[in-house]
């Protein structure tokens, strides 16, 4: 038999789960949401499962908005009956064949993004960490650009040889800035140096390559969702789903390495590894969305710093990332296709935006030293 006790006064009360109660249940705090199963327990602050909440809605919201936008125009019934399968004929395949594999790339691929983008924030310390500004991008383009003027091969040769230059890239620019440790501020420095020569050789390539290829290269390369088929939506996104768990499994440790090395190694973390390996994790999820549509810059920069500032939080912000990430590459995507006065490829949205972030980024920062 349970028996309950008042605790004395200026004591915080406890949640208890009694002996008999199921070993599933849900606890509602004051500021958290206490998810309990036996005797695992998981906390989620309120804020961030708002936000994420909010985030989800605004990503479906946009996501109709899209299958209902084009040549054809369509109700929101009209969708909703077409994903549920009431719809047939050509509503059907002009919903679910055309128009959703598009709408799915873009948000799995700005999700990953911006995962890829909050790992290396948070890993490095350093609002600029971006893959982009890195070279890591850069780096998944070359490999890919190698495969399609050299080689001509096909998807899965593209992806291949998209994760291993983005790989190679990454270990280059490790080495080079390794110095008795590694620095947040050093290994970007040394990644916009191998940025730019990057940005040179692919230039080169492509002046070097025949005149059908050099287009189809230039194109692509803008960043473009065009053409993206279920099978490209389906492996690309096995991979990422594999990339975001071994993510979030890392994310712990990396809480603790933002308190500096010094502090993760005094309670048992294995800095070293765990660098690796999230650095790993991060060039792998760039170089599948790069292998898939091409370099969307800046999504991985931008994503991150929203999700914290909305969340309000200072610690590793994976979740708001992805849903930010994900609902802007959808919003730029629908912007390039429907807005602008001829169709774009997505990533010279994406450009523009980050641009713009980044200049307000400069402009705070300055700001704050005067």
């Amino acid at each position: 038999m349970n028996t309950t006790t008042r605790p004395p006064r200026g004591r915080k009360r406890r949640l208890t789960v009694r002996p008999d109660a199921h070993p599933s249940r849900v606890g509602f705090g004051r500021r958290a949401l206490v998810l309990r199963h036996g005797r695992i327990a998981v906390r989620l602050p309120w804020r961030p499962v708002v936000v994420c909440t909010v985030l989800a809605l605004a990503c479906t919201g946009v996501a109709v908005l899209a299958l209902m936008t084009g040549s054809y125009t369509l109700s929101p019934g009209q969708v909703l009956s077409a994903l549920s399968g009431r719809e047939t004929g050509f509503v059907r395949e002009l919903v679910v064949e055309w128009r959703l594999p598009r709408v799915a790339a873009a948000l799995v691929f700005g999700a990953a993004l911006g995962v890829s983008g909050a790992v290396f924030q948070s890993l490095l310390r350093n609002p600029l960490a971006d893959p982009g500004v890195m070279g890591f991008t850069q780096g998944s383009y070359t490999g890919a650009l190698i495969v399609i003027l050299v080689v001509n091969g096909t998807y899965t040769q593209l992806a291949g040889g998209a994760l291993l230059g983005g790989m190679a890239t990454a270990v280059a620019v490790y080495v080079l800035a390794h110095r008795r440790g590694v620095k947040g501020f050093r290994l970007i420095v040394v990644g916009i140096g191998a940025s730019a020569m990057l940005d040179s050789l692919n230039t080169w390539l492509i002046l070097k390559a025949d005149l059908d290829q050099a287009m189809s290269a230039a194109a692509w390369g803008a960043g473009s969702l065009n053409g993206v088929s279920w099978n490209q939506v389906a492996a690309g996104g096995a991979c990422i789903a594999v990339l975001l768990l071994l993510a979030a499994v890392l994310s712990r440790p990396l809480r603790q390495m933002q308190l500096g090395d010094e502090v993760a190694v005094s309670q048992g973390v294995r800095v070293s590894p765990v660098r690796v390996g999230l650095i790993l994790v991060g060039v792998a999820l760039t170089a599948t969305v790069t292998a898939a549509s091409g370099p969307i810059l800046f999504v991985s920069l931008v994503a991150p710093q929203i999700g914290r500032r909305l969340v309000r939080g200072a610690g590793v912000t994976l979740a708001p990332a992805a849903f930010v990430g994900a609902l802007l590459c959808l919003a730029s995507d629908y912007l390039a296709q429907h807005v602008a006065p001829t169709p774009l490829p997505v990533g010279i949205i994406t450009v523009v935006l980050g641009g713009g972030y980044l200049g307000y980024l400069l402009f705070t920062e300055a700001r704050r030293r005067l």
